[in-house]
């Protein structure tokens, strides 16, 4: 029980500390993959009952299920926050300054392809604002190939900055 309990503060404690929303998948990976804080199950029902507590809430703005934490869970993780042991706290800490930035960015930025009728692909590509939830920019983008289409997704990451800003240049200059 008292297991439980300390897994939920873990989630809690690491979405506070993002200070981002996080997708279901990614808070999966933090805590199951990188960083072996708990067994997969245990994330996957703690994620629920925080959920059923108000404590984080979920929306699904791109199809994917993404979670903020609540004045509710900032409050109870702030009040109770001494219950994780000290090692978990340091690890989350140190976690968070490596790669705030890096899922920040995985956030902000979405894209996928799929085959049209005439065999060419339809690629989009997406920069969201997760405060808002809303799209800042989308792009739908037709390439003849399924390598292409790869190639633009695999490319966005990298250069969806300098595009929006490029966009935004010429569109508003």
């Amino acid at each position: 029980m008292e297991n439980d309990l300390i897994e939920k503060l873990m989630i809690l404690y690491l979405l506070d500390r993002m200070e981002v929303s996080l997708v279901e998948d990614t808070i999966l990976a933090i805590c199951c993959t990188d960083n072996e804080w708990m067994p997969y199950m245990n994330c996957v029902d703690a994620l629920s009952k925080l959920k059923d507590s108000d404590f984080i809430h979920s929306s699904r703005p791109n199809g994917k299920v993404i979670y903020n934490i609540t004045p509710a869970g900032r409050t109870c993780i702030a009040t109770f926050y001494a219950r994780i042991p000290l090692s978990k706290r340091e690890q989350i800490v140190d976690f968070v300054k490596k790669k705030r930035l890096e899922y920040r960015k995985k956030q902000e930025l979405d894209f996928d392809y799929y085959l049209n009728k005439d065999g060419t692909y339809t690629v989009k590509l997406v920069i969201a604002d997760p405060s808002s939830r809303t799209n800042m920019l989308e792009i739908k983008i037709a390439a003849d190939s399924k390598g292409n289409a790869r190639y633009a997704c695999n490319s966005w990451e990298e250069k969806a900055t300098q595009i929006y800003e490029l966009l935004y240049e010429k569109l508003f200059d």
